[in-house]
């Protein structure tokens, strides 16, 4: 049986900005159908290197593969078989919720049923509150629903959870391992060491531009510390 390819591979990726080097070579590799969280301090890479994959970026050096294609010269391509939920949520400031859903929804050959999606995130009682009147809880639900309204193949969630009450943190954690389970890649980030044990099948911790650990939660903890022991003993602290 054949070994499917990786969704994202990384290689010797650089990044620079000015005199400040925001990623130093890195290198990752994200298999097929899982659920890969990657953690750093603030300033680490991680937000570049996510960039880059999703083609906002182009990369200086290095070679990033997305889905076997490469994310800028490719993009036209790659653009409808990926999702990317955004941290500031990615809408107009004056459009209805599920107005921007629908919208988007639109875009894609054959969508999820927005409204069901709405009512499964919560989101019918605020669908006809402009973006800018939402909550940021509710900001970052209609975030994920419009990363996976189109059916991706891969989506990149960043922070999928910052500013949710526990119900709906409970509610995404089920929706992102339905995904993995109908064989969709999902690579997030997220500062909540508690969100990368439970959900992800690799955890990828980036420092200074690096990648300085690698593993699954139960590998990187089997000395019997806990993933924020292994996060702080091998990154540096931030400085913001």
């Amino acid at each position: 049986m054949p070994v499917p390819s990786p969704a994202v591979e990384i290689n010797g990726l650089v990044m620079r900005y000015g005199a400040t080097t925001a990623v130093d070579g890195l290198a990752m590799t994200v298999d097929s159908g899982t659920i890969t969280a990657v953690l750093g301090p603030n300033g680490a890479g991680k937000t570049t290197t996510l960039e880059t994959c999703e083609g906002f970026r182009r990369a200086q050096a290095g070679t990033v593969r997305v889905l076997g294609l490469d994310p800028r010269k490719d993009r036209r391509a790659l653009l409808p078989r990926i999702g990317v939920m955004l941290q500031d949520g990615g809408a107009w400031s004056g459009v209805r919720a599920l107005e921007m859903l629908h919208h988007v929804a639109r875009l894609h050959a054959h969508p999820l049923d927005p409204a069901a999606l709405a009512s499964r995130l919560g989101l019918e009682d605020c669908g006809r509150t402009p973006y800018r009147r939402l909550s940021g809880g509710q900001k970052q639900r209609l975030g994920l629903a419009l990363a996976i309204v189109g059916r991706p193949e891969l989506v990149f969630v960043d922070e999928p959870t910052a500013g949710m009450d526990p119900h709906a943190r409970r509610t995404t954690w089920d929706l992102l391992r339905e995904l993995r389970a109908a064989g969709v890649t999902v690579v997030l980030t997220t500062h909540h060491m508690d969100e990368a044990e439970r959900l992800a099948d690799v955890v990828h911790i980036v420092d200074r531009g690096r990648v300085v650990a690698s593993g699954s939660p139960a590998d990187l903890t089997a000395d019997g510390r806990t993933l924020e022991d292994v996060f702080l003993d091998v990154t540096t602290r931030s400085g913001t």
